[in-house]
């Protein structure tokens, strides 16, 4: 069992930005894809940005342009760059692996803690 640990979160203010960390217990970087997910009060869990063992990288509309996913493999640790953040971006954001693509997403393992942002107006 692989167990993620999100972090970075916080309270901003709208235009500001944040980076979101997300750690894997074990070396699984080299092999899977990874992805964010986010769930706002009220609404289903949803995709925001994938990337790919080799760099590829897929973005949910709302965010392109404004979030930059990446990763480092020696370090098992996946970053979600958030810049130009909106009130609406405020939510929980989870990590998790799953296949080498982004075209589609299915996550690997059960959602861990997640990590709040907060984005004020």
């Amino acid at each position: 069992q692989v167990h993620l640990v999100e972090s970075g979160g916080g309270l901003v203010q709208a235009g500001g930005s944040l980076r979101l960390s997300c750690a894997a217990s074990r070396s699984i970087f080299s092999v899977v894809a990874m992805a964010w997910y986010r769930q706002a009060p009220g609404k289903q869990r949803e995709f925001v940005a994938c990337i790919t063992s080799g760099g590829t990288t897929n973005y949910a509309a709302s965010v392109k342009g404004r979030f930059t996913t990446s990763r480092d493999n020696a370090k098992n640790t996946l970053y979600l760059q958030m810049n130009s953040l909106k009130p609406e971006d405020t939510a929980v954001y989870y990590c998790n692996a799953g296949p080498d693509y982004c075209a589609t997403f299915h996550p690997y393992y059960g959602w861990g803690q997640g990590t709040q942002v907060t984005v004020s107006s």
